[in-house]
């Protein structure tokens, strides 16, 4: 069975950067493009960050320039780095295929960022 952990999340203030990981069991990184997800109390899920099996990488305009997607097949670990932290980061961080699929939400790790 697939699944996929989230960890690296905590409180930091503005400006500073933290890393979450993603690991995953199986191969689905060489079936699926992978996403990082965040959601706000009060707002909807929203895509912030995927990378496809080939490598390629898209943002939400919001991150572009401080975040940073990656992965590593052979650890079967997407890795989600953010950098220039800002409170409107604040979220739970979600990883997932893209599009998610509902049977691989996990808990999600929260990233609290203080102003």
């Amino acid at each position: 069975q697939v699944q996929l952990v989230e960890s690296g999340g905590g409180l930091v203030q503005a400006g500073g950067s933290l890393r979450l990981s993603c690991a995953a069991s199986g191969n689905i990184f060489r079936i699926s493009a992978m996403g990082w997800y965040r959601q706000a109390p009060g707002k909807q899920r929203e895509l912030v960050a995927s990378i496809t099996s080939g490598g390629s990488t898209n943002y939400v305009d919001s991150v572009k320039g401080r975040f940073a997607i990656s992965r590593d097949r052979a650890k079967s670990t997407v890795y989600l780095q953010m950098n220039s932290l800002k409170p409107e980061d604040t979220a739970v961080y979600y990883c997932n295929t893209k599009p998610g699929l509902h049977a691989y939400w996990g808990q999600g790790t929260q990233v609290t960022v203080s102003s």
